[in-house]
């Protein structure tokens, strides 16, 4: 795996090993950058399941201004740390928290932090026919607090399984749907809040 564009293009990443961290692969992310083009340049980044933190990575080299990688385990966190210092990309704009990924989305919205691009490649989850999913990418369309992290005008791209089938809650609209094989990249903006109807006035009663 390796950096595809920017200041650290060709740069090799180190993946974890084993089946419980599935990187996002190179033409998926290619895709991904395709599509968003300059968004990313001076974009403040919200890097979710980062796993290698290729994707957040990837953002940094392509000049976004911050990026910020959540990654629950600590190998992995290490590994991110390790790529950002062998991808040589200003370590000054990256920060990590090793933590799990729902809870520093609240921690998050409690501190009203705003981000332009929240990207997330989460585990699969299992095929869900003739049931709601359960999977991570739904509970993360089901949080409260993630839609409060996103600006106005941002994006969030959501990957799933295409036997995993998604609910969209009330406060996201999708955009954009990419398919990979069995990879699915979501593009979802915010709602607008629906305008409260203008009060008609009372008539007043006619003077006599």
């Amino acid at each position: 795996m390796r950096i595809i564009g920017g200041m650290a293009a060709g740069r090799l990443l180190k993946v974890p090993s084993g089946y419980d961290v599935r990187p996002t692969p190179d033409l998926v992310r290619q895709a991904i950058f395709n599509s968003l083009g300059d968004r990313v340049d001076n974009a403040r980044v919200l890097d979710i399941f980062s796993g290698s933190g290729a994707i957040g990575l990837e953002c940094l080299s392509r000049g976004a201004a911050r990026v910020l990688s959540v990654e629950k385990a600590g190998r992995h966190a290490t590994m991110i740390r390790q790529n950002l210092e062998q991808a040589e990309l200003p370590a000054e704009r990256h920060d990590l928290r090793v933590a799990d990924a729902l809870v520093v989305i609240h921690q998050l919205a409690r501190i009203h932090e705003k981000f332009d691009l929240i990207l997330a490649d989460p585990p699969f989850g299992d095929k869900n026919v003739g049931r709601r999913s359960t999977s991570l990418s739904q509970r993360l369309l089901d949080d409260t607090d993630l839609p409060k992290l996103l600006t106005p005008e941002g994006l969030f791209i959501l990957g799933h399984t295409r036997r995993d089938t998604l609910t969209l809650t009330p406060a996201w609209s999708m955009t954009k749907e990419m398919k990979h094989g069995d990879s699915m990249m979501k593009f979802l903006c915010l709602n607008p809040a629906t305008p409260p109807v203008p009060e008609t006035p009372a008539e007043k009663p006619p003077v006599e």
